[in-house]
């Protein structure tokens, strides 16, 4: 059952589209005579399909550079380059320059988001390359002959199959994401951050990850602190354009209000912030960005999202990401882009602070670490718990027969978690791995540049990362008090109340939204037998979750969310 969006009539809502993006087709046996459109470059091993400003040649014209590439450090290398007419030369021209004279080495040097790939004329080898956090995204068809490069899964659409890798279904169930090289796709995968992987050997090479690197524990909290400050400083001060007003996305937490206070203090142009609620129906966190916007004395937009809106516009954001993301902030992300996109380019956002310093998600696993031989559960289930999406539902959820034949899939976890780092440190490390590179810098990434934004994260800067694993894990989570060693860097330009208010985390009422407003829609769509969904799951538990029945804890709403946003996504994917 499609949603109203897909039919044929005079309604007045858009037409689903995705900009397209660059994309590449490698073949080593040179099958590519029958490429011509749209073509920019070719040789008899590769083609180019993109703008010329994506598209460079480097100086004695051996290396062919395409990509998306933003570069924090441009300056500095174009002094080094003893470039000429700098004002003009794009960053895919840097990195040809750079390539040629380092060759993969320049990759250490990199500091920014990127995704791009370089063919040597002279080996024949083609590499794919990622930034090192996960800022931008890279995919590739794995099978046949020709494989296509592109940055968006969307643009792949042509070139794969409608088959799903059910092991990435699975995780998606179990995280509302999809974690590692997989994709949603069977025929598509992704280039890790952090990795060089070349054709046709197809040898991965790994240039960069976060890694335990804990230095003087006897150091006391306060010089961490001083040290993060400086860093944060640095960054936010980097990150800021030129002479342009810039937004943040501020929710009243300490994350995206520390990223807005150091705007606010270093920027010589206006600083827009912008926060959202549901409505009066439901509880909101305005209280707390309105004071954070008061005390910085930030140009303040407020936008609420109502039902109807979270409903209609499901998808048009499933559209914009590339493989599903769960999360019900996606389309108040999108929606508020769209605002903040008629008054700056750039926006800034509070993402990485969890991740990099402990926030109290980790309590959970922390918990288990001390308690779990009580209840005889492994780190594992543990950690895919902690998400509390459908993990413990899957032997009901999924068909049988589907769920059996997982049963011997090695989860993508497990090494993170069965490695010798500190506990708190591994599960910090799993959380910027996965869930910030496959979810939380996917969809900022994905839906700033639906909206035209250019989208960054301060707090999660590869800097920010390798310092924050410099840093005790006791100054992290201390306790019951989450990211302590961040609240002590930031202390002096916050009020007291965001200091030292607990951490709820934006809540997207989508308990109530299935009660009272989608119930109705989402039957239709999800117990529909011509479901997208329908090979892969039991209607019957979706019948018991859709009436509510037995919802003891309240999470029925989080599970349908989860579902309902795969069934759109492959709805408007095919």
């Amino acid at each position: 059952m499609f949603f109203n969006i897909f039919k044929k009539s005079n309604s007045t809502t858009p037409n689903l589209v995705v900009n397209p993006s660059w994309s590449v087709a490698y073949c080593q046996l040179g099958n590519l005579d029958n490429l011509t459109e749209n073509v920019i470059w070719k040789d008899d091993n590769l083609a180019i399909f993109s703008s010329t400003e994506q598209f460079a040649i480097s100086p004695t014209k051996r290396f062919i550079i395409v990509g998306d590439i933003w570069l924090i450090n441009r300056q500095e290398f174009i002094k080094k380059l003893g470039i000429d007419n700098q004002d003009n030369i794009s960053n895919p021209q840097i990195i040809a320059h750079l390539w040629e004279k380092h060759n993969f080495q320049c990759l250490t040097l990199l500091l920014g988001m990127f995704g791009f790939v370089v063919w040597d004329r002279e080996t024949q080898t083609l590499s794919l390359v990622r930034d090192s956090i996960g800022g931008r995204t890279l995919y590739y068809t794995n099978h046949g002959l020709t494989r296509w490069i592109a940055p968006k899964l969307t643009t792949l659409a042509p070139h794969r199959s409608n088959d799903l890798d059910v092991v990435a279904l699975r995780d998606y169930l179990s995280c509302a994401f999809v974690p590692g090289e997989r994709t949603l796709w069977k025929n598509v995968s992704e280039v890790r951050p952090g990795t060089l992987l070349e054709m046709p050997s197809e040898r991965i090479y790994r240039y960069w990850q976060p890694q335990e690197k804990v230095k003087n524990i006897n150091q006391p909290i306060e010089l961490y602190s001083y040290q993060l400050r400086d860093l944060l400083t640095q960054i936010v001060k980097e990150y800021l354009p030129q002479n342009q007003p810039v937004g943040v996305f501020l929710s009243g937490g300490l994350d995206s209000s520390c990223i807005t206070a150091l705007a606010a203090k270093l920027h010589d142009a206006p600083v827009h912030t912008y926060s959202i609620h549901f409505g009066e129906e439901t509880p909101n966190e305005l209280e707390f960005s309105g004071l954070v916007a008061q005390h910085c004395q930030t140009e303040h937009h407020i936008l609420e999202i109502s039902f109807a809106e979270m409903w209609e516009n499901l998808p048009q954001t499933m559209l914009h990401l590339d493989n599903p993301i769960g999360d019900p902030l996606t389309v108040p992300n999108f929606l508020l882009g769209k605002l903040a996109r008629e008054s700056v380019q750039t926006i800034l956002n509070g993402e990485g602070g969890d991740p990099c310093f402990g926030g109290p998600k980790n309590q959970p696993m922390l918990i288990n670490s001390l308690y779990g031989y009580i209840n005889n559960q492994d780190s594992l289930q543990a950690y895919l718990m902690s998400f509390k999406k459908c993990f413990l539902d899957l032997p009901q959820l999924l068909k049988a027969e589907l769920f059996n034949s997982l049963k011997n899939e090695k989860s993508i976890f497990d090494e993170e978690l069965n490695s010798q780092n500190n506990y708190l440190n591994k599960i910090m490390l799993l959380n910027i791995k996965y869930k910030g590179a496959d979810h939380i810098l996917t969809k900022v990434n994905n839906l700033t540049q639906a909206t035209n934004l250019q989208g960054l994260s301060p707090l999660f800067d590869q800097r920010i990362v390798d310092f924050s694993m410099e840093i005790p894990p006791e100054y992290k989570l201390s306790g019951v008090e989450e990211k302590a060693v961040l609240k002590k860097a930031v202390s002096d330009i916050l009020p007291e109340a965001i200091i030292n208010r607990p951490k709820s985390g934006m809540m997207v009422p989508v308990q109530l939204g299935f009660k009272k407003y989608w119930q109705k829609e989402a039957k239709k769509l999800l117990l529909s037998r011509n479901s997208e969904i329908a090979n892969y799951v039991n209607q019957d538990i979706l019948r018991d979750w859709l009436d509510f029945k037995n919802d003891t804890w309240g999470r029925y709403g989080v599970k349908l969310w989860l579902l309902v946003s795969l069934e759109i996504w492959l709805q408007v994917n095919k």
